[in-house]
Formats: C-alpha cells, structure tokens, sequence
C-alpha cells in the first residue's frame, strides 16, 4: 500500500511542541515533496466562536502573523512550501474540522502534544487528544 502526503496540515501555537510538529512535517514533506499548511486557530469563549472573526484583535493577530510568518521561513530554508492559515474559535473542533474538509485536500495532520492548553491530559494535550480521535486523517502526535 502507498501512501501519499503531498499536503500536511500543522496547527501552530507557538509552544515548543508545536514547532517540534512543524520540524516532523518539514522532515516528512521533504521525502514526499508535498507541502504544508500551517493552521493558527485563535481560542475564543463560548458564542464569540461563532462570529468570524472571534476576539481576535490586534495585538493577537500580531503575534500570530509573526508566528506564521517564522514557520514560513523555517520551511522556505528547507525548500519547503508553506501556507499558513488563522481562524478563530475551538482548536481542537476547528484543526478537526479543518482536516475533515475535502476541500482542503490534507493528506495527514503532524500536532504536537501539550502544547498552551490549560486542561492538559495526562498522556496527550487536550487539543491533539481530539484531534486525534475526531480526524478522519491520519494524524502523527509528536511530543
């Protein structure tokens, strides 16, 4: 059997887990000449979820560009296309959410483990921990 990875999404939340994610699907892009999608979900409370835009204001979305932005650079230095992509709301039912969907075409779902979570589980971090369990993708947890 063949597996093909020509897109991988990472979610990015500027933990060092996260960029351990994003290194492993550097590695793995370079042997299957894919490329990535880099995925910043800002967590927003509750109804504000539902609005398209959430709390983001600026100071977080500054942080987040920077966050993507370096990601971007990272990979570009390892030959590496990078996309990245910020929405608001729940990270784990939105990374899901955002594999789950043909129309992204994502082939596997590289997340690191405890990442900024506040509710850490004893094995995995709360996000990947749903992540791995509501992805209909294959998903590598790196820790």
């Amino acid at each position: 059997m063949v597996i093909t990875t020509k897109k991988i999404l990472v979610p990015l939340d500027g933990s060092n887990n996260s960029i351990r994610g994003l290194d492993m699907a550097i590695h793995i892009a370079r042997q299957s000449h894919g490329t990535i999608t880099a995925l910043a979900v800002k967590s927003v409370p509750g109804i504000y979820a539902l609005h398209p835009l959430g709390f983001l204001d600026f100071n977080s979305m500054t942080e987040i560009k920077k966050l993507l932005d370096e990601a971007k650079l990272r990979a570009a230095k390892r030959g590496i296309q990078l996309t990245g992509k910020t929405i608001a709301g729940d990270p784990g039912y939105d990374i899901a959410r955002f594999a789950n969907n043909p129309k992204n075409r994502i082939d596997l779902v590289v997340i690191g483990a405890r990442g900024r979570s506040p509710a850490k589980e004893f094995i995995l971090g709360s996000v990947s921990n749903y992540v791995v369990h509501k992805s209909k993708k294959p998903v590598l947890v790196v820790k």
